[in-house]
């Protein structure tokens, strides 16, 4: 995969080969749904549980500048590579 500005990433690109992450995905109602597709999703891998469920926990929360009646967009959900996180060879 090239990436056209990678001067403009805030880290490194993470390779897949991590075991824990955060799939990013919209609501089924969300109207980007039209723009985006119902399959669109973003992942977001990590070495570790703890740092995926602290990057979660900091994506889905309610940010300063929210309005009381402002609710999450997003659906955060978290994925396990076994392969990777638990030392698994695909039998073969």
């Amino acid at each position: 995969m090239a990436i056209q500005s990678a001067h403009n990433l805030n880290r490194p690109l993470t390779p897949p080969s991590q075991g824990y992450g955060v799939r990013v995905s919209l609501r089924p109602n969300d109207p980007f749904i039209r723009l985006l597709g119902p399959d669109w999703n973003r992942m977001h891998w990590y070495a570790t549980a703890a740092e995926r469920d602290a990057a979660m926990a900091d994506m889905s929360r309610k940010h300063d500048y929210s309005r009381a009646t402002d609710s999450p967009a997003l659906v955060f959900t978290k994925v396990e590579n076994l392969t990777v996180s638990r030392s698994l060879t695909p039998a073969g």
